[in-house]
């Protein structure tokens, strides 16, 4: 058992409170509980007792829950109401089973006074001894938590220690504090996250001069405190605010620096669309993203291979430093693999509500090696052509005409025609609907004669899907790879989508809820089995809601448990660690699972791979704190991402807000920089005009270390149009 050399926090002197022989703090919004250390401590002053009480409400009387009495050789014993030593009792602390339990701490002259007046907290003492209460209250956690600081690497000490400081004064009410403070000018405690400890001390020390300067008296700021062993003074350095400024380079160690006089990057989601454009990636670097993400659950190490070239290529042609992300997929559930669907383009004019034409569709017309579109041009349809030569024939005005799979004619008229970067095309106009696949012949007429241009190749497959409306069942197989007529029985024609992941089938039960695709889509499990389960939708849009594969699949009230990294994440990490700057763990959900990845990041020697933690469950955000300081272990450039996609789903819509605001605040106390992310101007990246609510999120996503946007026909608009959002004069203004 680990022996401390102060009481610390815990013993009060006599000259610390002159007004009051008990000041109480309660306690009532605590969301974690904090570490505790061996509870034997010597005293040097040891004619104060230091109590944490535990109250059924204001109006109460409090019974002990934890105490420090010293005994007849100047040790204090720490003592407990439930056997186990606690400082900081809490709403959700597993070892309180009154919902409505309440932590008091207070300080007396004798154990036979331990708590007179207990029944009105708060209202003893002066605004400085109150103040003083809390600063020792701040430096008790730190003394409390002192064996789990020392293990933390010595760039995050700092940083770690904040950490403690900001939740034991979270555990707190201070909301009468705070507006005595604000009625005498001095700082509120609700917005001092970054450097808890110096604003106290600053704040002390102007009141007791204010108070010398009015009764030409000398008060200590806390005498009695012996702090010989708090963590050696970390080398006698102070928590100053020039101190805390150093911790605030743990976004530029891992974003990398900021650009013009922005605080925020600007990050990207890319797939495969990168890889048939050779253009997109440098226009969004222009555009103002610093970061590219690539998502390992999609595509292999080839497609991600020539995606990174991309960017280093890009980066260096435009001199703008440009970082990559690569998120480890993670044991996350998802939908299975679909039957592809056929190779078919359909080509649609807009139509009005009669049905007639009132623009013709854009179809983008070239050779197959020509590339994509340009930027400025987003078309309706792409049909690239084989023969070069032919279509090097046509020029504006021509009208090219074609069959359709229908046997109906069809006709393109040619109205632009575009130098790109690797060849030429042409911008053509369709007036009425078309359906084309492989091997549709294009050709010219001229003097009733037929002129061949080549065959349309390389039409892509319609992305299959599932679509679900309230009150269909679904199947959820096994099976990889489903069809919606392969199994008998009276649920045949229900629709049938894979999961190949065991711990579903395992872990589910009738009557647990279910949700698909980030919560677009809600069920209730009518019947298991142990390859099968039968889902009624309770939750779809009005015309049903399309279900594809590689979907989110949430299942809220279940006590499904992970493995932390799976074998496909061991293997992609070894691509991200020798490609990447940083790697993102999804589905983190415990310490444990903070553990091993120390494990295999300390097995590779990976110290300078960025880290960043995506908290998308219940039990991540609860737990976020404790998965912090396990991670400020190691040496690795560190960061959050708040996937509020999952996390809503886990959470319940309804707290995201809160959990959002709450993760915000932990890691500004951290000083760890967040990543916002999940549906970030979803509205402008897919369909080109952003809503409302949509500025007012990016908004509260300025106090984040960087903004992610995900990909879409739009996306280039969306990065200039959150850059000009995010630009330092703007926001001055």
């Amino acid at each position: 058992m680990t022996t401390l050399g102060a009481l610390s926090a815990f013993v009060v002197a006599n000259q610390a409170i002159q007004t009051a022989d008990i000041l109480q703090i309660p306690t009532s919004n605590l969301r974690w509980e904090l570490q505790h250390l061996p509870c034997r401590f010597h005293v040097k002053q040891p004619t104060h007792v230091f109590q944490i009480l535990a109250t059924h409400g204001r109006n109460q009387k409090p019974r002990m829950s934890a105490f420090a009495v010293p005994d007849g050789n100047k040790k204090a014993e720490m003592g407990s109401s439930h056997g186990d030593p606690v400082f900081v009792m809490s709403k959700n602390n597993r070892r309180s089973k009154d919902p409505d339990v309440e932590a008091v701490a207070s300080s007396s002259q004798s154990q036979a006074n331990f708590c007179p007046n207990s029944e009105q907290p708060g209202s003893q003492g002066t605004l400085l001894d109150k103040l003083k209460a809390v600063h020792l209250h701040v430096l008790a956690s730190e003394q409390w938590n002192a064996s789990l600081l020392k293990l933390c690497h010595r760039k995050y000490l700092v940083s770690a220690t904040n950490l403690v400081h900001f939740l034991a004064l979270k555990c707190l009410d201070l909301e009468q504090l705070n507006e005595d403070l604000s009625s005498v000018g001095l700082l509120n405690l609700e917005t001092v996250n970054s450097h808890i400890h110096a604003s106290l001390t600053a704040a002390i020390r102007l009141l007791e001069t204010l108070k010398l300067n009015s009764l030409n008296t000398k008060e200590n700021i806390g005498p009695g405190i012996d702090t010989q062993n708090r963590i050696d003074q970390l080398k006698n350095e102070k928590f100053t605010i020039h101190t805390m400024k150093k911790a605030f380079s743990n976004g530029e160690l891992l974003l990398g620096p900021f650009q013009h006089d922005r605080t925020t990057h600007i990050m990207v989601t890319v797939g495969q669309e990168a890889l048939g454009s050779e253009m997109l990636i440098t226009d969004l670097i222009k555009m103002g993203a610093s970061i590219i993400r690539i998502n390992c659950a999609h595509g292999n190490p080839s497609d991600w291979s020539e995606i990174i070239s991309r960017v280093k290529r890009s980066s260096h042609l435009l001199e703008k430093p440009c970082r990559i992300l690569m998120d480890l997929a993670g044991p996350k559930l998802r939908t299975g693999k679909l039957k592809p669907g056929e190779c078919v383009m359909k080509i649609s004019p807009k139509k009005n509500a009669t049905g007639n034409v009132i623009f013709p569709a854009q179809v983008w017309l070239c050779h197959k090696g020509a590339g994509p579109p340009p930027a400025h041009f987003t078309p309706d349809a792409v049909l690239f052509i084989d023969d070069q030569e032919f279509l090097s024939k046509i020029n504006v005005g021509h009208t090219v005409r074609f069959h359709d799979i229908r046997g109906r004619k069809r006709m393109l008229k040619i109205c632009r025609r575009l130098d790109v970067f690797s060849g030429t095309g042409y911008v053509a106009e369709c007036s009425r609907t078309a359906y084309v696949e492989s091997g549709t012949e294009l050709y010219v007429k001229r003097k009733k004669l037929k002129f061949p241009i080549g065959k349309v190749v390389d039409v892509p497959s319609i992305e299959p899907f599932i679509r679900l409306r309230v009150g269909d069942l679904l199947i959820i197989s096994r099976d990889r790879l489903c069809e919606q007529d392969e199994l008998p029985g009276p649920t045949s024609s229900a629709p049938t989508i894979a999961c190949s992941s065991g711990l579903l089938f395992d872990s589910v039960k009738p009557g647990d809820p279910i949700a698909f695709d980030d919560g677009k889509i809600w069920g209730v499990v009518q019947g298991t089995s142990i390859s099968e389960i039968i889902v009624s939708i309770t939750h779809a849009g009005p015309k049903g809601t399309k279900l594809g594969s590689e979907k989110s699949i949430n299942i809220p009230e279940s006590n499904i448990w992970f493995e932390g990294l799976t074998s496909k994440d061991l293997m992609d990490l070894d691509f991200v660690s020798a490609n990447a700057d940083m790697v993102g763990v999804s589905f983190v959900r415990d310490v444990r699972d903070i553990v091993v990845l120390r494990q295999e990041l300390e097995k590779r020697k990976l110290q300078n791979l960025g880290v960043v933690l995506k908290i998308e469950t219940k039990s991540a955000f609860e737990k976020l704190p404790l998965m912090l300081l396990e991670a400020m272990k190691s040496s690795n450039p560190l960061g959050v991402m708040i996937a509020r996609g999952d996390l809503a789903v886990e959470c319940g819509w309804e707290k995201l807000a809160d959990v959002q605001d709450e993760i915000l605040s932990v890691c500004n106390a951290a000083h760890i920089p967040v990543i916002w992310a999940t549906q970030v101007l979803e509205s402008l990246v897919k369909s080109g005009m952003p809503t409302r609510a949509e500025l007012t999120d990016v908004a509260n996503g300025r106090r984040a270390g960087c903004i992610m946007l995900n990909k879409g026909k739009h996306i280039e608009e969306a990065v200039k149009f959150l850059d000009g959002i995010l630009d330092g004069s703007s926001i001055k203004m």
